[in-house]
């Protein structure tokens, strides 16, 4: 099982990551309310799937849980669980915990 600071923590080490590719600076700020997708995101779409694989990996290699993010649940969801940093946190422990069941 993830706790939730730790898939805080690898939300926030992913994003910093995906900023380092494609080479920006990240945020000053980030939080549980930066915005990942919809107005005011701080990525485009192609960053937020380089997040969601960078998560995914850094999920499996610090936990031996193998969790696939954007899965049919995630995108049919009416509320996006990518929308921002502490949404995608929370969903990062409910899929993983959903994956050790």
């Amino acid at each position: 099982m993830i706790a939730r600071n730790d898939a805080y923590e690898i939300v926030i080490a992913s994003l910093k990551e995906v900023f380092a590719q494609v080479g920006e600076t990240p945020p000053a700020s980030i939080s549980d309310d930066t915005v990942l997708v919809g107005a005011d995101a701080v990525l485009d779409s192609l960053g937020v799937v380089q997040l969601i694989v960078e998560v995914e990996q850094r999920v499996e290699a610090a936990h031996s849980i193998s969790v696939t993010l954007a899965n049919d649940k995630a995108m049919s969801a009416r509320n996006s669980p990518f929308r921002t940093v502490g949404v995608l946190a929370d969903h990062v422990v409910a899929t993983a915990q959903e994956a050790a069941s």
